[in-house]
């Protein structure tokens, strides 16, 4: 074996890049030219050679080219692929090229015009044999037989045509396949589920339970069942939601009538009745959809999470011809990893940007991994302010109130308390406000959202508990008056407002406290093509870890202010007063009945 048969053999199989070096090979090629016109002069015939040498000076030429390769048809240089270890080349037959046939070439356009369609939404799938998205209500009546009911009901609640996520996440469900969804808020993931959900129940029967949606929050599920409801309308489909524990347990027990077929509620009550020392009341063996929305929230563990509860969910539906949706607005991997293993032939369904994480490269040949980047809305004026410190954060609050501002707006803080400091403080301010969160009433809250819907209420402050899901029309401003602890949070609170393609705009105020959290949240704003200062994208990374320990342990802030800072001292110093008064009237009533059992004892 020579040189040049080892060279052979260790590039077996390598293709030639003519774009990369064309002016190389253009140069070689010439002088491969000269070589062969050297050849073909030295075999010219000639009366003084014999035939014998002829054939031998053709036979040379031949086994050279064979050796040198072949040129391709595109204009690169493919190796020989059976090179022998003896030096001697097999003969390497051509293959045949097969014409396509007409029916072939038709596929393939279909495909390219579903590719094109796919990305000209920002739709990304995967999973095997995902149907080709719908891009009009007439679609599902011709390729699913959608009840007409339900399209005009979906034309009545304002949609003009299928939303990016109904387009691909409609035409799964209706298969029966299993999906995983993801798009960013204010897109109609709501109707992408119930549609299909609905359409596949049929009409009303006495089953019991036939279809679960689980929401984190009662407020959010009080709005799905509301829009199951008036999808339904005329269905004759009926939809429930535990609104009272004790109450249920009559009404849905196994000595009721099973007249009920779509259950929306929160994985807490859930449990609780399907915990129940007497046995469940609830029977599930009928489920045909289980839909978890919000997933990555619900998927969450530790004492915030409701991993646990959504497990006892999972195991109490035994439905032999039981199917799983999953929805949320951002995307997180560990639902992703979980959905592959356990999820029967799954589909993923992705809206917005998705961008390269690493690129391989084995024989040539470029394998590309994507992801999926979380990102607010693309409709949302996204704004960072710096208030120095918390009480700067006051001061910008009430100079953006006072410059002029379009109702309503939704005021986020960290905690319960500053939202009852807040409270304090803009109640005097004579602006239309209240505040929501855990420590009001059902029906306190029941009350507050209702009148800002109405437009009652013009400044909302709430917690994290109206961050996911609460679709609110026409919110026009949003403002983080705390900084959120993660871009997702972040992520959501922006998402009430520029719903449907509505504009709208956004405020995140931001003190030196919130450095460590300031790099994801502008990473998030330069995702959504807006501008952010590049030095913000330029801070130090934060690891895993500090991630997770900074999420659940968030900054001291304080008060909201040094008047209700003065304020809770007064009314502390006011109740240590009134204590300390009644503890010196009872010693003082102590020492006068002492005095007067003393007086009785000396008189006897």
């Amino acid at each position: 074996m020579n040189s040049y048969d080892i060279f052979r053999k260790l590039t077996k199989g390598i293709k030639f890049n003519n774009k990369k070096f064309k002016s190389d090979f253009q140069k070689s090629r010439d002088q491969q030219s000269v070589q062969e016109l050297g050849n073909e002069d030295s075999c010219i015939a000639d009366d003084s050679k014999p035939e014998s040498d002829k054939e031998l000076c053709s036979a040379e030429e031949q086994n050279s080219k064979l050796e040198d390769g072949s040129e391709n048809e595109e204009g690169g240089l493919s190796m020989l692929t059976d090179v022998q270890f003896g030096g001697a080349a097999s003969d390497k037959k051509k293959k045949k090229k097969t014409k396509k046939s007409a029916k072939q070439k038709q596929l393939e356009l279909h495909q390219e015009q579903v590719n094109h369609m796919r990305k000209k939404n920002g739709i990304h799938v995967w999973g095997a044999d995902v149907p080709e998205p719908l891009d009009s209500f007439d679609k599902l009546l011709e390729r699913f037989g959608v009840n007409e009911i339900i399209t005009s009901n979906l034309r009545s609640q304002g949609f003009a045509s299928p939303t990016p996520i109904q387009m691909q996440a409609w035409p799964l469900m209706l298969q029966g396949r299993e999906v995983l969804g993801c798009a960013p808020t204010g897109s109609g993931k709501t109707a992408a589920f119930l549609v299909p959900l609905l359409h596949q129940l049929g009409g009303p029967q006495r089953k019991g339970f036939r279809a679960v949606i689980l929401s984190p929050t009662r407020e959010l599920a009080r709005q799905t069942h509301r829009e199951c409801v008036r999808l339904a309308e005329g269905l004759g489909i009926r939809a429930f939601i535990i609104s009272n524990v004790s109450k249920a347990m009559e009404k849905f027990g196994p000595q009721s009538a099973q007249k009920f077929d779509v259950l929306v509620t929160t994985p807490n009550r859930l449990v609780y009745l399907l915990q129940e020392v007497d046995g469940s009341p609830l029977n599930l063996s009928n489920v045909e959809w289980l839909v978890i929305d919000e997933s990555d929230r619900l998927f969450e563990a530790g004492e915030h999470g409701f991993r646990d509860q959504l497990a006892v969910v999972y195991q109490a539906c035994t439905g032999p011809n039981i199917r799983r949706a999953l929805f949320s607005a951002t995307f997180a991997h560990e639902v992703q990893d979980w959905c592959k293993l356990n999820l029967n032939n799954v589909a993923m369904v992705s809206v917005g940007i998705r961008y390269l994480k690493s690129c391989t490269y084995y024989e040539m040949k470029c394998t590309v991994l994507f992801t999926f980047r979380n990102t607010a809305s693309e409709d949302v004026k996204q704004d960072l302010k710096f208030c120095g410190d918390e009480s700067g954060k006051l001061l910008a609050l009430r100079d953006i109130l006072r410059k002029g501002y379009e109702p309503p707006v939704l005021l986020f803080v960290q905690t319960k308390e500053r939202a009852k400091d807040l409270f304090k403080e803009l109640i005097y301010d004579n602006i239309m406000v209240d505040a929501i969160h855990s420590d009001r009433t059902q029906l306190q809250r029941d009350n507050v959202v209702r009148a800002f819907r109405e437009r009652k209420i013009w400044v909302l402050i709430c917690t994290e508990l109206m961050a996911r899901g609460i679709d609110f029309k026409g919110v026009n401003l949003v403002i983080n008056f705390d900084f959120p602890p993660s871009a997702i949070s972040y992520i959501h609170r922006v998402g009430r407002t520029g719903r449907a393609h509505h504009q709208g705009h956004a405020i995140t105020f931001w003190t030196m406290d919130d450095k460590p959290f300031l790099r994801s949240v502008a990473q998030v704003i330069h995702s959504s093509g807006q501008e952010v200062p590049s030095w913000m994208l330029e801070l130090k990374k934060l690891r895993r870890k500090e991630k997770k320990k900074l999420s659940t342990q968030q900054p001291d802030r304080g008060h909201v202010s040094q008047g209700v800072l003065y304020e809770q001292l007064n009314k502390r110093r006011q109740k240590e007063m009134v204590k300390k008064s009644k503890k010196m009237k009872f010693t003082k009533n102590a020492a006068e009945e002492n005095r007067v059992e003393r007086d009785r004892a000396t008189q006897k």
